[in-house]
C-alpha cells in the first residue's frame, strides 16, 4: 500500500490514513519520528498535520536545512575571500547566515562584491564576462545539489573561477541523531529530494545495524501521512525495514549520473556541522587534482574554529530536535525572519523559520 494509490491531494484519502494510524496506535507508548529535510518540516507545519496524529506519535525536524548546519567558520572563510577583494557568489538563502561576528549581508552593504546567483552556471557566466576578477561560489547543500558543484568542476570552469565547498551527507547526520542521549527516536522519514540523488543503499545501515525503521517519503501531506502510517506499521509490528513511498521518483538506484558526477569530483571527508560538531564522513571535498578550482587551496584560506551558536540562541538543540522552536527564549522576540539571529531563522528551510511564518499566517 502506497500513496500513490490515492489522491494526495484527497482529504478523504488523508482521513483515511489518519484513521489506520490511530487504530495502529497503541494507547500510552510514546512513538518518536524524525524526519530530516526543511521541506518535509514546511509541509507537516504548514498542513497542520501534527494536528491530526494521535498524542502518542511526535514528529521532530532533525537538521534538514542545509543552510541552518553551515558552521560558522566557513561561513568566516567566505568572508575572507570577500575582505580580499574576491567575489561571492551564492544563492540566496545562505546571504544571512551567521559567522562567527558578521554575514556576507554585512559584507556586501560595507562593499564587498557578494552576489545572488540561481545556479552555479550562473556564478560561472560572471566569471567569464569578467575575466580580470577572481570569482568563488559558496557551494553549500546536501547530496541534493552537490551533483552541480560536481559537473561544473568536471566542466573545467574559467581560471578566475573557485569554489568554496561546504556540501554535507545526510546519512551520517542520522547516525549521529542515534546517539543523541535522551533523544529516542523510534523511526526516520528521510528525505525524497536527497533520497532521488543516492537511492536506497545508504539508509540500509539503519534497518540493519541500528533496527531503526526508515521511509522515503514525497512532499504532499499525504506523503507524509503516508510516510508516517508505514513507520508505524513497523513499529506496531516490531520491525526495522527500508521502505520508499515516493517510488513516483526515487530509484533503488538513484541518480547513476549524478553520483558519477560526485564519484569524480569529490573525496567523502570528515566535516563540522552547525551546532553538532565534526562527524565523520559527511562532508564532500573538491579531489586534489582539482585544487586550482578549491578556493581555500588558492587563496591559502586561514582555518577558524568559528563561533556556532549566539549567546541565549537554541539553534544547536532545534537543529536535533531536542526543543521545538516555540522553546527557544528568543523565538520571536529578539531572534525574528526580519533580523534572525540564529541560522534556523534565516532559510525557507530552516525550522524556526518556518514554524515563525505559519504562526504569522
Amino acid at each position: 500500500m502506497t500513496g500513490e494509490n490515492y489522491g494526495f491531494r484527497d482529504a478523504h484519502f488523508a482521513k483515511q490514513i489518519v484513521q489506520k494510524i490511530k487504530n495502529l496506535t497503541v494507547k500510552n507508548d510514546k512513538v518518536k519520528i524524525c524526519h530530516v529535510c526543511g521541506t518535509h518540516e514546511w509541509t507537516i507545519t504548514h498542513y497542520g498535520l501534527r494536528s491530526l496524529l494521535p498524542p502518542e506519535i511526535e514528529v521532530i525536524a532533525g537538521p534538514g536545512c542545509p543552510v541552518c548546519v553551515v558552521p560558522a567558520a566557513e561561513i568566516d572563510q567566505a568572508l575572507q575571500l570577500a575582505q580580499r577583494g574576491i567575489s561571492i557568489t551564492c544563492f540566496g538563502d545562505v546571504l544571512r547566515v551567521p559567522g562567527s561576528e558578521s554575514s556576507l549581508l554585512d559584507a556586501k552593504a560595507n562593499g564587498a562584491d557578494v552576489r545572488i546567483v540561481y545556479a552555479v552556471s550562473d556564478a560561472i557566466e560572471m566569471a567569464r564576462r569578467e575575466p580580470k576578477k577572481q570569482f568563488a561560489f559558496f557551494a553549500v547543500g546536501f547530496e541534493t545539489t552537490a551533483p552541480s558543484t560536481a559537473i561544473e568542476t568536471l566542466e573545467n570552469p574559467p581560471k578566475n573561477f573557485s569554489f568554496l565547498a561546504s556540501h554535507r551527507l545526510i546519512p551520517p547526520a542520522m547516525e549521529m541523531l542515534l546517539s543523541v542521549e535522551d533523544l529516542k527516536v523510534n523511526g526516520f522519514i528521510a528525505p525524497g529530494h536527497v533520497s532521488a540523488i543516492i537511492g536506497l543503499k545508504p539508509y540500509e545501515v539503519f534497518p540493519k545495524k541500528y533496527k531503526m525503521p526508515t521511509v522515503i517519503a514525497g512532499f504532499e501531506p499525504n506523503d507524509v501521512l503516508m510516510s508516517i502510517y508505514m513507520l508505524i506499521q513497523q513499529v506496531s509490528q516490531n520491525k526495522a525495514q527500508l521502505e520508499n513511498e515516493y517510488t513516483r521518483v526515487v530509484k533503488p538506484e538513484g541518480n547513476p549520473k549524478a553520483l558519477e558526477a560526485m564519484t569524480r569530483a569529490f573525496e567523502v571527508s570528515a566535516g563540522n556541522w552547525r551546532g553538532m560538531g565534526k562527524l565523520e564522513k559527511s562532508a564532500l571535498l573538491l579531489k586534489e587534482k582539482y585544487a586550482n578550482f578549491d578556493a581555500r587551496i588558492k587563496f591559502d584560506i586561514q582555518n577558524s574554529e568559528g563561533k556556532d551558536i549566539p549567546q541565549n540562541c537554541q539553534c544547536h538543540r532545534v537543529i536535533i530536535g531536542k526543543i521545538k522552536p516555540d522553546q527557544c527564549p528568543m523565538f520571536l522576540k529578539t531572534c525574528t525572519p526580519a533580523k534572525p539571529i540564529g541560522a534556523c531563522m534565516v532559510s525557507n528551510e530552516g525550522t524556526c523559520r518556518v514554524w515563525a511564518k505559519t504562526v504569522n499566517q
